[in-house]
């Protein structure tokens, strides 16, 4: 949940003066040093929440980029076999890891 603190309290505050610390239970504490607008922790747990959310949902995008060919090769590989060849290598990777 820590990981996406800053990003988080950034998205809701645009920049706010602050310090944070992990607790043993998982959970955070915030300092804030400035008089902006706090943002409560429901709307920052919330913020974290559609981050981790947004994050999760882009893992097969991640699993496909470290199996596509490398670009040279699918370029290669239309100028040789052409575009349907290409969609066809293509194909595997986008079957193992579906979107959504």
């Amino acid at each position: 949940m820590i990981t996406y603190l800053a990003e988080a309290i950034w998205n809701l505050t645009g920049s706010a003066e602050y310090n944070t610390s992990p607790q043993e239970d998982g959970t955070y504490t915030i300092e804030w040093l400035d008089e902006k607008t706090q943002p409560t922790k429901d709307e920052i747990d919330a913020e974290i929440t559609r981050l981790q959310t947004e994050f999760d949902a882009q893992l097969y995008a991640r699993n496909r980029s470290t199996e596509y060919p490398a670009l040279a090769e699918q370029l290669d590989e239309i100028y040789h076999n052409g575009i349907a060849s290409w969609k066809a290598v293509i194909k595997v990777t986008k079957d193992k890891y579906p979107k959504g």
